[in-house]
């Protein structure tokens, strides 16, 4: 189970997606050999320190006992290293402690730390969401004494929204605060599925819940977003009792056994609000929507060390007779297991680049130098969002599925640790909003909302790019199949905008797929267009990557566009195929 984080890989999707050009003056400090060193020490540090303790967080995990959670082995200590090597505060403020690097370069480094050991990933990935929701949110008190804790990583973050009857649908949750008469509140209630909601890996938990006061109306305009901690944070910032909060248990899960994950019960404990009364499911949506963009990340990498692992083995498996003389016998020199590896490769930077690209524009949202340029770009961040945490997931899981085929019967069994990866990934698609979630997300809000302005402008953006691909001789084929999968993107959205509501429902994740599928064969293109004219092997097979998945995933879009425009004329018919009788 070796892994080495793809540095290279990471350097030149961070130049060469989204638009250099803005974030190199966002950014003027941020130039190529700081990146490079960035990139260069955080991997050493996910492939010395989190990767060797992922197999032993997948077979021991973390532990329950007398009320109190207990890190996987070796993960407080992997943690407190993180923490002092400055990796928890990259891109935070500086004003609250923070380097101020861009998302995008968080990402990349999150990306190495997720691949390494995504179990472990989980712990500060949260914690940046709620600095996230603080930053935008807290109050003065929130933002002195404990956003800069939170910063450091000396105490880590929570996000608590689950409740036994109320999963997806929150207007369902029952966990109220009360008014304690003295400006805070009482919180009483149960929340599952809470990662990383105790453990003994950093001095203090914040956990950010959301609940109902007494007098709330129903639904979710009666949510309220409260901050309560496990220990009692005092004026001057030190820490006071513990709260009236605990684990009752932690889940056991099919994978990410060194991720705890907690049935949390609050019995009265203190809490603060966090924004404004009524306003909780629009403040946590700040720690969602990072946390859903990081979850794409975790696809990508957990698809990028099932791939490096199945590389590994098909160079040094030998079975029959190879027809590639390059392989030396060993299955890699089969074309069917050579194709299910390049292929994978194509989607993993296709995913990665997506991802990228969306930090790309959230930095610009923030810092670009005129209001039209940060509108815009705040604008399409929110069209790729789901795209990225979907899309992404699901090429984690597919990836991480063809790597396991590729090792054959030694993928089955645990021994080899290909199944890990394939455990490990299948969470992905479900949390921070399932993807048929995110795909109603698409369809609703970012695409019908806006008649698919947003989207008819990126594809716009794309055709251009399909264009000069298609001027370049041996990238022709990729643009004409680009443009062609443009197009049938293009359909499928004029579709979209004037279908009624049950069947742009359930047109939304193919539609999604779609989208990913048009958006990521653009990311490779763009890549190849940025490697033309090299000597260098490496970036010559960026060209090579691009034809592939042109060839295997482009040629399928206007099947897809079909296949959605039609995908709910026949569900309720049938359905008396599954109910008759």
């Amino acid at each position: 189970m070796t892994f080495r984080a793809p540095v290279r890989d990471l350097a030149f999707a961070l130049k060469t997606v989204g638009h250099p050009e803005l974030l190199a003056r966002a950014y003027p400090d941020l130039d190529a050999d700081t990146v490079q060193a960035v990139l260069e020490a955080a991997a050493a540090f996910a492939d010395n320190e989190l990767a060797p303790l992922n197999r032993k967080g997948d077979l021991e995990g973390a532990r329950y006992e007398n009320g109190t959670v207990t890190a996987a082995p070796g993960f407080a200590d992997a943690y407190r290293h993180f923490v002092e090597q400055g990796w928890n505060s990259l891109s935070a403020d500086p004003e609250h402690g923070g380097q101020g690097l861009s998302k995008a370069m968080e990402l990349a480094v999150f990306e190495m730390v997720h691949a390494a050991n995504m179990a472990f990933g989980l712990c500060p990935m949260l914690t940046q969401a709620a600095i996230e929701a603080l930053t935008q949110h807290g109050t003065e008190r929130q933002k002195r004494l404990v956003l800069p804790k939170l910063v450091s990583g000396e105490w880590t973050g929570a996000m608590c929204l689950t409740e036994p009857q109320a999963g997806s649908d929150l207007a369902a949750l029952t966990s109220i605060a009360r008014p304690d008469g003295q400006g805070g509140y009482r919180l009483t209630g149960q929340k599952i599925f809470i990662t990383w909601g105790d453990h003994d890996a950093a001095d203090n938990i914040c956990h950010l819940v959301i609940a109902r006061t007494p007098d709330a109306p129903p639904g979710v305009k009666g949510i309220s977003l409260f901050l309560t901690n496990k220990f009692e944070v005092k004026d001057d910032g030190s820490l006071g009792g513990r709260n009236s909060f605990r684990p009752v248990s932690i889940e056991h899960k099919l994978g990410i056994h060194g991720s705890p994950t907690c049935v949390m019960a609050y019995e009265d404990a203190h809490a603060e609000l966090v924004g404004e009364l009524g306003q909780g499911l629009a403040h946590m949506f700040v720690m969602m929507n990072a946390a859903r963009l990081q979850v794409g990340v975790q696809g990508v990498a957990i698809a990028e060390r099932a791939f490096q692992q199945a590389l590994g083995f098909s160079q040094e498996r030998k079975q029959g007779r190879a027809a590639f003389a390059d392989a030396d016998g060993m299955i890699y020199g089969h074309p069917d297991v050579r194709r299910t590896l390049m292929l994978s490769k194509a989607r993993i930077e296709a995913a990665r680049g997506i991802c990228l690209t969306v930090g790309v524009l959230a930095d610009l949202a923030d810092r670009a130098e005129t209001e039209d340029e940060r509108a815009a770009a705040q604008a399409r961040q929110e069209l790729l969002t789901p795209i990225a945490k979907a899309w992404s997931t699901d090429i984690g899981v597919d990836v991480a599925s063809a790597a396991l085929q590729v090792h054959g019967g030694m993928g089955f069994v645990e021994e080899t640790g290909a199944a890990q990866h394939y455990r490990d990934s299948r969470i992905a698609p479900i949390y921070e909003g399932t993807n048929g979630i995110q795909a109603i997300d698409l369809v609703g809000r970012k695409v019908r909302m806006n008649g698919g302005e947003t989207l008819r402008g990126l594809c716009g953006e794309m055709a251009m790019t399909a264009e000069l691909l298609t001027e370049t001789p041996d990238l022709a084929p990729v643009g004409r199949r680009l443009a062609a999968a443009i197009a049938a993107l293009e359909r499928a959205t004029d579709w979209l905008v004037g279908a009624d509501n049950i069947a742009a429902l359930a047109a939304a994740t193919p539609f999604l797929k779609l989208a990913g599928d048009v958006v990521g064969g653009w990311i490779l293109g763009r890549q190849a267009l940025a490697a033309a004219g090299s000597d260098d092997p490496w970036l010559q097979s960026k060209a090579a990557l691009a034809r592939l998945y042109a060839s295997q995933v482009l040629t399928l879009a206007p099947g897809l566009a079909d296949g959605l425009t039609e995908s709910g004329a026949d569900l309720e018919a049938t359905k008396a195929a599954v109910l008759a009788g």
